[in-house]
């Protein structure tokens, strides 16, 4: 059977902010979960493989998978912290005494990179419920000042889906500080023609400033407000986040800046230029807080007491091509693509699916990154989905 560590235990409560008593998803086995144990094997037995030997693919992972209301397994292998440092002559990570590494937990957060976006994601569509934001509005008519996104008439559904033909992204880590990052960002025009696809982290950025100006809240304010706090998900803020998986040796001629070893600070570089808050990085999070978030869209946008979207604004959200989430794409959802799953990757090797027409989830964070980035390979994220997709389909079979 597969392992499913130590309850998941999810606690509520800030202080009196005005968070509500959320309750947790219940750990059962897979079959009352309606999945194949076989098959959940096999996912678990992958993971702790994706974390063995001298130049594993991540140097630790937590994978949470479920169906409805209930986590069938949640499993960390491998180490939070394996290496002090990277030795480019040697090109491998200089081992820590074993005493002195941190082995992965279940609890244990990550830098979630680009699964950011789908947070970013969500506050947009909240505003577009309340009627504050248009879907098809102009940039400039929020953001008069961000005058070349203006000239191009770039729309709010455009950012979303990465169709405004703005450029990957910007070196705002170069800049000298915020006002010559700010003055970039408002010159920045498209490269290309807007309406093709074109993924583009400045899409968020700019959604990011959108928001802020509509309605007077910075984004760590909007997600924690309108997100993570009615949802119960205590674990999950932008960072700084001192018990963090570590990242990377980060230092040029392979990242684009120099500051060594990262743990608990935000690895992307434009992120971390930005103070650590940012529409397309800088979130931590658990695995089990992601399942609460998972949960809450595949129940049409309420978890527990808490309903953070109606049901049509989650549709608008999750329905082809998605809104900030990625539709259908097997190259990180394997068998899961094909029926409208929805999710999102992260650079620094962490992946989130949900699958409405399965009722499913699967929430895989690794720091693959740990010691140094490597060319990106979302193959293990993938089969990680497939062994999901045929735990499902073998029970229903």
């Amino acid at each position: 059977m597969p392992s499913l560590g130590c309850a998941w235990e999810h606690t509520c409560g800030d202080g009196g902010s005005g968070a509500l008593s959320v309750p947790r998803l219940r750990v059962e086995t897979p079959e009352r979960a309606g999945l194949d144990p076989a098959e959940l094997r096999h996912l678990v037995r992958d993971v702790r493989d994706l974390t063995a030997g001298e130049r594993p693919w991540a140097a630790g992972a937590v994978v949470v998978a479920g169906r409805g209301p209930v986590i069938a397994v949640q499993e960390a292998a491998g180490w939070a912290v394996r290496w002090s440092a990277y030795d480019p002559e040697t090109d491998a990570g200089v081992e820590l005494p074993p005493a002195a590494r941190v082995p992965m937990t279940v609890d244990t957060p990550f830098d979630l990179a680009s699964l950011t976006k789908l947070f970013t994601a969500v506050a947009a569509v909240q505003q577009l419920e309340r009627g504050t934001l248009g879907i098809d509005a102009r940039v400039g008519a929020y953001l008069p000042d961000f005058h070349a996104a203006a000239a191009h008439g770039i729309t709010v559904r455009q950012l979303l889906t990465h169709t405004s033909g703005l450029r990957p992204e910007l070196p705002l880590y170069d800049c000298p500080d915020d006002t010559a990052r700010l003055e970039l960002l408002r010159a920045e025009a498209p490269s290309s023609a807007p309406g093709a696809y074109r993924y583009s982290d400045l899409n968020m950025l700019f959604l990011q400033y959108v928001l802020e100006r509509i309605t007077g809240r910075t984004l760590d304010v909007l997600v924690r407000e309108g997100i993570t706090r009615p949802l119960g998900m205590t674990a999950t803020d932008f960072g700084p986040c001192p018990g963090a998986a570590a990242t990377e040796d980060q230092r040029r001629p392979w990242a684009k800046a120099d500051r060594g070893m990262l743990r608990g600070v935000v690895h992307d570089e434009n992120a971390w230029a930005l103070g650590g808050v940012a529409g397309h990085a800088g979130l931590f999070s658990t695995a089990g807080d992601l399942a609460v978030f998972c949960r809450a869209l595949l129940a049409g946008g309420a978890y527990g007491p808490a309903r953070i979207l109606g049901p049509d604004f989650v549709d608008l959200l999750l329905a082809p091509p998605g809104l900030g989430f990625l539709v259908d794409q097997q190259w990180f959802m394997g068998d899961l693509a094909g029926r409208g799953a929805a999710g999102h990757t992260g650079f620094t090797g962490t992946c989130l699916v949900l699958d409405r027409a399965t009722d499913t989830f699967l929430v895989l964070l690794a720091n693959a990154v740990h010691p140094r980035r490597r060319p990106g390979d979302s193959a293990p994220r993938a089969a990680a989905a497939t062994r999901l997709a045929r735990a499902v389909h073998t029970i229903a079979g």
